[in-house]
């Protein structure tokens, strides 16, 4: 090996080092993961530093932080050893073994529920991976946070990401029983709801509602299909965990993801309201920045949430 070519492999080696250190937390953690001495360690960190002419690590006795340098060189470190694993990923085919650390931005309530089933299962089949699962109801800055990838319940609207469509979530109107004896008829259509106290989940509606024939609801030549009426919300939130609880509560009518909701409808604590027509689905997203090779845990994970996600209860394939 050539004395330029060694020089490049020595220089990945040292950012594979410094990436290590912090995300195992310390030069001691990163040792034991890397097989080899805290002493060798610092070496590494020291010779990166120089050559970068950089501090990289805020360094006391107790404690160990990055400095506004070194945040910036994790995050293109991170980048550039991704490429790295993925090219050797593309080339070895099929060969290749899903390994190393996975991490994934996901949004509260879907993330806390629905996809910890799809995450065991990836975990299972795939050992020599490890998830750091990260719970915001935002897309993250994938660069600076070293972010794989997302899942994004809702619109992607951001230019420059791959977003692929894995299934989506029917949303439905539901209420208490005591909330739903105030409608006239067992069947009550979209008018009627109208009438009743409502609970807003400002993500998606604040002061008006629109509902769509549901399709098990809908039949060729019936009338309209898509139906609008304003809405006073009694309470206004961003969590969809408070408007279910708000809605156990008797505080007023909601759309909720049906997902949300089964076990209170089969028990009778919520009612489905104008079961014919819900609110229209959010479709699900898996988006990464884009890259010319992806890690195979990356297109692992992608491939087991596109098969799991639309078969999960309460889901449905996208449409």
């Amino acid at each position: 090996m050539n004395d330029a070519l060694m020089s490049h492999v020595d220089r990945l080696a040292l950012l594979h080092t410094f990436v290590r250190i912090v995300e195992a937390g310390g030069l001691s953690a990163a040792a034991a993961q890397l097989g080899t001495s805290q002493p060798t360690v610092s070496r590494r960190l020291q010779s990166l530093e120089r050559l970068l002419g950089l501090r990289l690590l805020q360094r006391s006795t107790h404690s160990m932080r990055l400095t506004e340098d070194g945040e910036r060189c994790f995050a293109h470190a991170r980048e550039l050893l991704g490429t790295w694993e993925a090219m050797q990923s593309d080339l070895r085919g099929a060969r290749d073994v899903p390994r190393g650390t996975l991490r994934v931005l996901a949004p509260h309530a879907f993330g806390q529920d629905q996809l910890v089933a799809p995450l065991a299962d990836f975990l299972r089949r795939y050992p020599e991976v490890s998830v750091e699962w990260l719970l915001h109801d935002r897309l993250p800055d994938f660069i600076a946070e070293g972010i794989d990838c997302a899942i994004r319940v809702g619109r992607v609207d951001e230019p420059g990401l791959v977003a692929m469509r894995l299934a989506e979530v029917p949303r439905i109107v539901v209420a208490a029983p005591a909330v739903a004896a105030a409608l006239s008829a067992s069947h009550a259509g979209p008018d009627d709801l109208g009438r009743l106290p409502w609970l807003a989940l400002r993500t998606f509606y604040r002061d008006e509602v629109v509902l769509e024939r549901a399709p098990s609801g809908a039949r060729a030549g019936e009338g309209e299909t898509r139906h609008r009426f304003p809405i006073r919300a009694r309470l206004s939130t961003d969590s969809l965990y408070a408007v279910r609880q708000a809605a156990l509560a008797g505080l007023g009518a909601c759309i909720v993801s049906r997902w949300m909701v089964l076990d209170d409808l089969a028990q009778g604590r919520l009612v489905h309201l104008a079961p014919e027509w819900e609110a229209p689905p959010l479709p699900v997203y898996l988006v990464h920045p884009p890259a010319r090779w992806l890690p195979a845990r990356l297109r692992a994970f992608a491939a087991l949430m596109r098969e799991s996600l639309p078969g999960l209860a309460g889901m449905r394939p996208a449409s």
